[in-house]
């Protein structure tokens, strides 16, 4: 009698277990809705028809018309609409694939080569990156990227994991970095495909100044080839100062100033996000913010080829 009561308890414990965690998806985050923008580029550098996709409810959007999110959605991508010198060109690094029955997002690293004599000759590195948050358009120059994306979006929740499916294809060779001014170089070393997760409290000075402290952090870098899809693939998030977690890793610290993320003030203007300090254990965040790339978040630095798919990215609580 004994043992069978033990049994129950601990068949008990389970399923209270069980029940206990919730996975909450990210909207749109299953990548079976698409916008599939008709853009035609300017005849100097060879007036082609060109679709860019975004994360949104399915339709098609014809012209260079700016884009901003649509039908709610959370997600931005490194795919644009820039205007240069009066230039039409577009970037598109992230894509619709097929994944089982349905379909999935694809993040390639590429490059993008534009040529009109006498005007433009560059070649741009891009990563194939999706992020919560918004991409401004029409982009005008390459300086400073991380300026032309409004990163985060608000949320006061405090999940255990970021829970997402994966699959990675990373080409043997080194890196390089390739910003369309002067030569390309090649870099040592190798890159990896990265996923982080980022719980910050923010707030706003008199001044217009976004100020944050880091609530909660998840980070993973991926750098080998997978065998097929890995499924509900889990990155942990740790909250307050992790600087001393047994997982700790340098690339999961801070957010230097020279290399923050911007966001919208309550003026309306693009700003920095200066994260300043680790928030005291227990603080609740304003703010998340989730980026998913074919590199490791270094602007016009990667390995062609490299190639991340993505699927069903939620938080667990």
């Amino acid at each position: 009698m004994k043992k069978f009561t033990l049994v129950m308890a601990v068949m008990a414990i389970a399923v209270f277990g069980m029940k206990a965690e919730s996975v909450e998806p990210i909207k749109f985050g299953d990548f079976e809705n698409w916008v599939t923008r008709v853009i035609k580029e300017s005849s100097v550098i060879g007036g082609e028809t060109k679709k860019v996709y975004e994360i949104a409810p399915n339709t098609t959007v014809n012209g260079d018309k700016a884009y901003s999110n649509m039908g709610g959605s959370w997600w931005g991508t490194s795919n644009v609409m820039a205007k240069v010198m009066g230039v039409t060109k577009t970037s598109n690094a992230v894509f619709p694939d097929k994944h089982g029955a349905g379909r999935c997002a694809k993040l390639s690293t590429i490059l993008e080569h534009v040529k009109a004599v006498g005007v433009i000759n560059m070649d741009v590195l891009v990563s194939g990156t999706i992020f919560l948050g918004k991409m401004l358009e029409p982009v005008s120059s390459t300086k400073n990227p991380y300026s032309k994306m409004d990163m985060g979006v608000p949320y006061t929740k405090t999940p255990k994991f970021l829970q997402f499916d994966y699959r990675l294809v990373a080409p043997a060779g080194a890196p390089i970095y390739s910003s369309g001014f002067g030569s390309k170089k090649t870099l040592t070393g190798h890159d990896n495909a990265e996923v982080f997760v980022l719980l910050q409290r923010r707030w706003e000075d008199s001044k217009g100044n976004i100020h944050a402290e880091r609530v909660g952090t998840g980070r993973e870098r991926f750098g080998k080839t997978t065998m097929g899809w890995v499924n509900k693939h889990r990155i942990p998030i740790w909250y307050g100062d992790i600087r001393q977690h047994a997982g700790y890793k340098s690339f999961m610290g801070l957010i230097s100033k020279d290399k923050s993320y911007y966001a919208h003030n309550s003026k309306g203007k693009m700003v920095p996000v200066v994260e300043e300090k680790w928030a005291a254990a227990g603080t609740k965040p304003t703010h998340v913010v989730v980026m998913l790339s074919s590199g490791c978040g270094t602007a016009y630095t990667g390995t062609v080829g490299m190639t991340l798919w993505v699927d069903n990215v939620a938080f667990v609580h």
